[in-house]
């Protein structure tokens, strides 16, 4: 039984908003809200899956993944800092929420990654929406919706199982 706290909220709702260059105001304030609770309640049950499964990352794991989410947001990872800092965002809440999404990635994919299974049409229609990319390119972006698919499914089981108070 794991609690969220009103700290955890305002910490996560803080980092999300910096991150997205979304700035809180009264208008959005309980939608973000709502979004962060959302978020943080899925982010634990996620962890409970990780734990079950035992569900390890080393540290140049992190360290890569850490360096493409930069890279993937066009973020400056100093910039970053600075402003977690200058908000009294804890570092840790940006390192634990990166720590769940490369956890929960290495589950999913070592649960469907070998049940996935793409066809020519598949990537014809892919390639045709995306005229600039390589066939791999296709296989890996069809692959990735299966992978997303399955883990959407797991994530709704696991919502429709657990228990959650609001208080």
């Amino acid at each position: 039984e794991e609690l969220i706290t009103s700290y955890d909220i305002i910490q996560r709702m803080k980092l999300s908003a910096l991150l997205q260059n979304i700035e809180i105001t009264e208008e959005n304030n309980q939608l973000l809200l709502n979004n962060t609770v959302d978020e943080l309640v899925h982010e634990k049950l996620k962890n409970e899956k990780i734990q079950e499964y035992n569900i390890s990352i080393e540290e140049n794991e992190y360290l890569e993944f850490e360096n493409n989410f930069y890279k993937r947001n066009n973020l400056d990872k100093e910039l970053v800092f600075n402003l977690l800092n200058s908000n009294n965002i804890n570092l840790i809440e940006l390192e634990r929420l990166l720590k769940n999404q490369l956890s929960w990635n290495k589950l999913v994919n070592g649960l469907f990654f070998r049940l996935t299974s793409v066809s020519d049409l598949e990537i014809d229609e892919v390639i045709s929406k995306n005229p600039n990319i390589t066939i791999d390119q296709a296989r890996n972006i069809v692959t990735q919706r299966q992978l997303d698919l399955k883990s959407g499914k797991m994530m709704r089981d696991m919502l429709n199982e657990a228990t959650i108070e609001y208080k």
